[in-house]
């Protein structure tokens, strides 16, 4: 059994790459400007955060044009999933830690 107070995810500590793993855990995939929008973030920080999910394994990032413009695309992996939950287990843990009795 897990100790009931482990690290947390230093990944998914952070508020906007949580936002951003939340987000995708609910449609799978969705476009930069999305994220962007319901985030709050400006694009750069944006940007930087979805590259370290990325470069994590947590999500996939394509980009490609619609017309003359730039479209990215990020879709949740398995992976990303599996560490949101386990994640989310970690945090449910913090809120009822065993007994001390």
């Amino acid at each position: 059994m897990a100790a009931p107070f482990e690290e947390l995810d230093p990944l998914l500590h952070s508020q906007l790459r949580l936002a951003v793993m939340s987000l995708l855990l609910s449609v799978r995939e969705a476009e930069f400007t999305f994220l962007k929008e319901k985030t709050g973030a400006t694009a750069g920080n944006l940007s930087v955060q979805i590259g370290k999910l990325k470069d994590a394994g947590y999500l996939t990032m394509t980009k490609e044009f619609s017309g003359s413009y730039p479209l990215t695309r990020c879709a949740i992996t398995p992976q990303g999933v599996a560490a949101f939950e386990a994640y989310v287990a970690a945090l449910q843990r913090y809120l009822k830690p065993p007994d001390s009795a």
